[in-house]
């Protein structure tokens, strides 16, 4: 809540910034423009998307701003905003692949298990981005933590909604704010609200415990048992499991050694590949997709540890044959239980430049 002083200092800057004030606005908006691109991530569910959703909503803004009341915060007004703007992308959805991409290995692969749930749009998030929201908490009707809120199993989950279950959901369950609020900046009523998220939250809670992450909060009325729904925390900092995890992954891959790399898999893993819809389910599946895209003899790589979604994630390096370089070949979001593998995700390398990944790695001697 504002003091007294920066309810002031906000009055003064929204003052200068309707006089057309440009600096008063940036000074204005820009402690919420990190946490709006991750609101407008979570709805659209690629990063790309969610830059462009977050400048349309600035100039919104700006041009708006005669408009704003202050029946309630600048931060409110903003979140309105920019959930329209990504509602409007939703209905327009012209920049997003209708269906499916071939996998652009050049491989047969293997039969997959089944279809995928990761949508072929789907893009990882840079932890580094996340950095900027350790303060920020989310309201007391939140029902899901920071750190899952942001895995890519919750993004995939989201995407599997309805546009307005989707926002409904976020603005609710992840953000905190109040059903008659929910209402306010969706245009529509409580009631309809209220029915949009009993339908959002069976199918992310369902989707979240077959995919292996989190069920849902404990108590059936989304609390902890104890009746109190405010169970978000900023994001927890790498264990020693998820060290040793990643060590350890590192290691087989550089090595060539499959079987070290399939000893860190439960059971019902899951691999994935978007663009392409397709999955790979389980150790002996698993063992059929990574021999025939990864583990082909021949192959050497060199692996660049990251955080992507608040995960372990990779870029994976392959040597090229025929000069001392290595040239990067996918880019892998590991979805780990303490130090097992739950699942892995793989994108093409056009993620990896947000990553700060180069594109070629020279070659290490010794």
């Amino acid at each position: 809540m504002e003091t007294d002083a920066e309810t002031k200092n906000t009055a003064d800057l929204i003052a200068r910034a309707r006089a057309g004030d440009h600096n008063a606005f940036r000074d204005l908006v820009q402690g919420h423009s990190h946490e709006l691109q991750v609101h407008c991530y979570r709805i659209l569910g690629s990063l790309q998307d969610a830059e462009d959703a977050l400048q349309e909503t600035l100039v919104s803004a700006w041009r708006n701003l005669g408009e704003f009341g202050q029946r309630s915060s600048i931060r409110t007004w903003l979140y309105k905003i920019a959930t329209n703007r990504c509602l409007s992308m939703l209905r327009a959805d012209s920049r997003r692949p209708r269906i499916a991409a071939e996998h652009p290995a050049a491989v047969l692969l293997p039969d997959p298990t089944g279809a995928g749930d990761a949508p072929p749009w789907l893009e990882p998030y840079p932890d580094v981005l996340l950095d900027h929201l350790v303060d920020q908490r989310p309201g007391p009707e939140a029902r899901y933590e920071t750190t899952e809120a942001i895995s890519l199993a919750f993004i995939t989950a989201l995407q599997l909604l309805p546009p307005r279950q989707r926002a409904a959901l976020v603005l609710r369950d992840v953000l905190g704010y109040h059903a008659a609020e929910v209402a306010q900046m969706l245009d529509t009523t409580q009631e309809a609200v209220s029915s949009a998220l009993k339908r959002a939250r069976s199918t992310v809670d369902n989707h979240l415990a077959d995919s292996g992450g989190s069920d849902g909060p404990d108590g059936p009325d989304g609390s902890d048992g104890s009746g109190n729904t405010g169970n978000s925390r900023a994001r927890k900092p790498d264990t020693a499991a998820e060290h040793r995890l990643v060590a350890r992954f590192t290691d087989a891959l550089e090595r060539g050694d499959m079987n070290a790399l399939i000893d860190l898999f439960v059971t019902d893993v899951r691999l994935s590949m978007p663009p392409a819809m397709l999955e790979y389910r389980g150790i002996e599946s698993a063992r059929r997709i990574l021999a025939a895209a990864a583990f082909r003899p021949g192959r050497t790589y060199r692996v660049v540890p990251t955080r992507a979604n608040g995960q372990p994630a990779f870029g994976l390096y392959l040597a090229d044959p025929h000069a001392d370089v290595f040239h990067a070949y996918c880019f892998l979001v590991v979805t780990a239980d303490g130090d097992r593998v739950t699942a892995i995700t793989s994108f093409t390398t056009e993620v990896m430049t947000r990553f700060g990944l180069p594109r070629t790695l020279p070659e290490v001697e010794g």
